[in-house]
């Protein structure tokens, strides 16, 4: 079965609403979903509809709303809170829309004490439950806990909105949770119900289309940067990432337009390892940068004593940038890959795949399609469907995530793939696959592969878009690197 994570969901529910597919048009799928359901399983009876304060109890406000249509049912809404305290505009707007319905009672309880909950709990013949989403954590505190207690004491029929509420994966050391006959969850199977954990508590586990865009799943957008880790408010310098780039010997722009690019989306440290021939210049672009000289004109086997250490102090290694082709240089890249944990490479660190040996290493490869043909050896072809097969082949035989660059860029691990088309014609100007490379850096320091890699493709088109706004083709690579954090803070 095809799954997702709940982190997944968020990012494509996100991208939804960036194509313009509301949250509220969502919400009023999954609570239709719900009524069906509701209808399909019994031909009557008393439905209470226990809700929290989130978007699950949104669904369960649309699912009421359509289920007190039906006269064979008699329908009880219970809003643990008060209603002022409503997280979501759309969840207190269809809230506020039930005392337009046929619904035979609508109570806010915020005393666990009231005798209301137990009540209205006993006396009904089928209990949903949209108390709590995928953000529980910690003690649940009342008047939740009580009508969890409540719930699983009354033996009726429950049916969950979207995952049982309550601390369902051990958060906390004490697990409380519904028990649910039956759980409803929408758009696509989530990993965390198929764990054997869950089993015990959603009960069977339904599947309810939402009418999601296939592109807010199948392309990267905004939702996607939901997804990464982001400091807290107590980081400290360090842990946002260190970056070593390692570039730079034919060329001395590509490596600091990495280094530069990884600082500007959000990594603490960046180093720049460079043979010694233009590590002045490179110090040059920024005193931002930390540069460390290498031993000569091109990056050297007798480097690697010195870039053995540095790796060791870094959380990623970025290489490739303008290093130059020479046997040497891809021999000594070749020999650099086993000493890094996690690691990009670029451009003239490609060649180096071949015949490395490969430890545990997390890579993400970010090659434009004449690099991808000459790893692989086999022309890439344009059709963006076979792409997606070459890129995907390919991973899964390497064990890396590639960023296939190009008019739509494809991001894969083997597995999955995501497209990104942001991005344009101005692009083509030289620097800006070195900046994808620098933002994949400081993502991938944080983050695993996948994510870092899809969310870097996105970040480096839509800076491009924001940059081609003010520049046209005159645009330059370090016009992007100005626009990501604009892109980082939508």
């Amino acid at each position: 079965m095809d799954t997702i994570t709940w982190e997944e969901m968020k990012a494509i529910d996100a991208n939804c609403a960036q194509l313009g597919l509301l949250p509220i048009q969502l919400m009023e799928n999954a609570g239709s979903s719900i009524s069906k359901t509701i209808r399909e399983h019994f031909s009557g009876g008393k439905i209470l509809l226990v809700a929290g304060r989130g978007n699950n109890g949104g669904d369960a406000f649309v699912a009421a709303r359509h289920i007190c249509e039906y006269p064979q049912y008699q329908v009880d809404v219970i809003l643990l809170g008060n209603a002022s305290l409503i997280h979501t505009e759309e969840a207190k707007r269809n809230f506020l829309l039930l005392q337009h319905c046929k619904i035979n009672s609508i109570e806010e309880i915020t005393d666990s004490g009231d005798g209301t909950l137990s009540k209205l709990i006993s006396s009904a013949d089928i209990i949903v439950d949209g108390i709590l989403g995928t953000g529980t954590a910690g003690i649940i505190r009342e008047p939740e806990a009580s009508a969890i207690d409540y719930i699983n004491a009354s033996e009726k029929y429950v049916i969950s909105i979207d995952l049982p509420s309550g601390t369902l994966y051990e958060r906390t050391k004490q697990i409380k949770c519904i028990k649910a006959d039956l759980t409803i969850t929408f758009h696509k199977m989530k990993e965390e119900l198929s764990t054997p954990s869950a089993f015990d508590y959603t009960g069977e586990v339904k599947v309810e289309g939402i009418g999601v865009c296939s592109h807010a799943e199948r392309f990267t957008g905004r939702g996607n940067l939901r997804c990464l880790n982001m400091r807290t408010p107590d980081s400290h310098k360090g842990q946002a990432g260190r970056v070593l780039i390692i570039g730079g010997g034919a060329y001395s722009g590509a490596p600091a337009l990495a280094g530069l690019a990884a600082l500007r989306t959000g990594a603490d440290i960046v180093t720049v390892a460079t043979p010694s021939t233009v590590a002045d210049t490179i110090a040059s672009f920024s005193p931002n940068l930390i540069v460390r000289r290498l031993s000569g004109q091109r990056l050297c086997i007798g480097d690697i004593p010195l870039i053995t250490k540095l790796a060791a102090e870094h959380d990623v290694v970025v290489m490739g940038m303008g290093l130059g082709n020479e046997k040497e240089v891809v021999e000594t890249a070749r020999r650099i890959i086993p000493l890094c944990n996690k690691l990009v490479l670029d451009a003239d660190a490609l060649p180096a795949l071949e015949g490395t040996e490969r430890m545990y290493s997390e890579i993400v490869i970010t090659p434009h399609a004449r690099e991808f043909a000459r790893i692989r050896k086999i022309e890439t072809t344009a059709d963006i469907n076979c792409r997606i097969q070459e890129v995907m082949a390919f991973s899964k035989e390497n064990s890396l995530v590639t960023i296939l660059k190009g008019r739509v860029d494809v991001v894969s691990d083997g597995s999955k793939v995501m497209l990104n088309r942001t991005g344009n014609a101005g692009m083509s100007v030289g620097g800006t696959g070195d900046v994808l490379a620098g933002i994949t850096g400081a993502l991938l320091a944080t983050n695993p592969p996948m994510i870092a890699a899809a969310c870097a493709a996105y970040i480096n088109g839509a800076a491009g878009d924001l940059a081609f706004k003010d520049k046209g083709y005159g645009l330059l690579a370090t016009d992007i690197i100005e626009k990501i954090t604009d892109v980082m803070r939508e």
